[in-house]
């Protein structure tokens, strides 16, 4: 296949090229692109060099299979007329078109089906905790229609980009050297030896936007009238999302069940032995590919209800590995 990837430079970008080559995705030609900042720079894959193209309105997507976008969402509604309209499957990362009923939103373990009936040539990508969240929920809602949602956030740096990555090593290094007021500039507030109960801006409920993905999202992926309720917060972490998450079904799933469902499905590794400290840990999980769930036990507050901790590495599974594995559906499924 002819692939491109658009934002080639940013963390999700370079977490594609190295993706389609472990996923050994047939790229038969590979073209890169990017803003003004970013063109001209030269990047390997495969073994040869590959120059960053600027991202214009011309013909530079004819022939053109896939594109993988990872440019932001005020690019991505700009920019996709100009991406598909030859014909190119265009796959993106950003928020522009998830909620779009003519966007199927996929993660393949969960929905893959969705992405076959894509009549603007546009597929979405979740966003990252909702990602790592559904592919743990489908197993469970197999076993019994999931009513009600839960779930507390523990969000990396990389969620933020790579330069927020780079600002909370900063970060500790100021403080480490005596700085009393460390760099904050990708932040709301400083990040090291913190935690910050906001992602994203808050909407009129008091609902960061970040929560209402989940909500939104969750409900358009499962085909569900299921309900969400998340707050979401960023810590210090580089790499690798955790999540709290508590469920309500409609008959008791007990936690034995749940954990065999679990240890089936696919996408899922099931780390859970308590008494010998056993869970799912970011510095565990980061740059690894699988869903990471454990502490799966009652819930104490709900007769229907179990309660279980997911770790997934937000730049790999929640995002580029998806995407990727949303075009792998589409070459599988595809008459």
């Amino acid at each position: 296949m002819k692939v491109a990837i658009v934002g080639a430079s940013g963390a999700v970008g370079q977490e594609f090229m190295r993706v389609l080559d472990e996923q050994n995705f047939p790229v038969s030609e590979l073209v890169l692109f990017g803003s003004k900042r970013s063109a001209g720079r030269i990047f390997t894959f495969r073994g040869v060099d590959h120059v960053v193209q600027l991202l214009q309105h011309n013909d530079d997507f004819k022939g053109i299979d896939v594109a993988f976008v990872s440019a932001g969402a005020d690019t991505a509604r700009e920019f996709a007329p100009t991406i598909t309209k030859f014909g190119t499957t265009m796959i993106d990362n950003s928020s522009a078109f998830r909620l779009d009923p003519d966007v199927p939103l996929v993660v393949p373990e969960v929905n893959g089906d969705d992405a076959l009936n894509a009549p603007k040539h546009i597929i979405a990508n979740p966003n990252c905790t909702t990602i790592l969240m559904v592919v743990a929920l489908k197993p469970l809602d197999n076993l019994s229609h999931i009513k009600n949602v839960q779930v507390a956030t523990y969000q990396a740096a990389s969620g933020a980009g790579l330069a927020a990555m780079d600002e909370l090593a900063l970060q500790f290094s100021e403080i480490a050297t005596g700085k009393t007021t460390p760099t904050v500039e990708h932040f709301p507030h400083q990040l090291a030896y913190n935690v910050i109960p906001q992602i994203d801006v808050f909407q009129d409920n008091d609902y960061t936007r970040e929560e209402m993905k989940m909500y939104h999202e969750t409900r358009k992926i499962l085909h569900s009238d299921i309900r969400v309720s998340a707050t979401c917060v960023r810590v210090p972490v580089v790499r690798a999302h955790s999540e709290a998450v508590w469920i309500e079904t409609e008959r008791h799933i007990s936690p034995a069940e749940a954990r065999a469902a679990l240890e089936k499905a696919p996408g899922v590794v099931v780390v859970d032995n308590p008494a010998r400290a056993e869970y799912p840990m970011p510095l565990d999980c980061t740059r690894r590919d699988p869903v990471f769930v454990g502490r799966i036990r009652e819930d104490t507050s709900s007769d229907y209800g179990l309660a279980f901790w997911v770790v997934g590495d937000q730049i790999k599974k929640g995002a580029a590995l998806n995407a990727v594995q949303i075009g792998q559906y589409l070459l599988t499924h595809r008459k």
